[in-house]
């Protein structure tokens, strides 16, 4: 019987990314945008705080774009702080990529399981599903998710016993399936 597993957050990941003033790394956020209008355009930011000092820099969102380009759902939520779109906007490549930060999901996520306990089982059949692109190493997913040592779960991945269609070094954040075989 294949069971499902589900990584999803639990809040919003640490922003990487170097400060001006302190010289910290890491930077939080709670889901805060600040719009600006000059004239007909809009610019809006995400407010994130470092960690170590407490300054603010803004991470663009929006840069000088036309208000009648803007849809008005989207607008509505910049305004109101909606922290699902601070989550949203963080996961976006491009804008990660034009704010030239990285993000450290560490103590951010959880593995729901369903409260099945796999210890005692022979074969288990897993679907692994993503709420969001949360990078994770398989081995670790897998040891927390069946109770076992990661050590364990890579020797169970030499042995040949735990096999799945994507390569379990590494890390994933896209859904996956696996067999594990005691």
């Amino acid at each position: 019987m294949l069971e499902t597993w589900v990584v999803e957050p639990t809040c919003l990941p640490v922003v990487l990314r170097r400060c001006h003033v302190c010289a910290s790394e890491r930077f939080r956020t709670d889901g805060k945008f600040r719009v600006n209008a000059h004239h007909k355009l809009l610019e809006a930011w995400l407010l994130v705080l470092c960690t170590g000092c407490g300054d603010t820099v803004k991470l663009s969102v929006l840069d000088r774009t036309n208000v009648g380009s803007i849809r008005p759902e989207l607008l509505n939520r910049l305004q109101h702080n909606d922290l699902g779109l601070a989550a949203e906007l963080l996961q976006d490549p491009a804008v990660r990529h034009r704010n030239r930060v990285a993000l450290d999901w560490t103590g951010a996520w959880r593995l729901d399981t369903g409260g099945a306990d796999y210890r005692d089982r022979e074969v288990i059949d897993v679907a692994v599903h993503f709420a969001a692109r949360i990078p994770i190493r398989p081995v670790r997913l897998i040891a927390a998710g069946c109770g076992l040592p990661r050590a364990e779960v890579e020797r169970l991945l030499e042995d040949g016993k735990l096999v799945s269609g994507v390569r379990l070094s590494g890390k994933l954040s896209g859904d996956f399936t696996f067999t594990l075989k005691r």
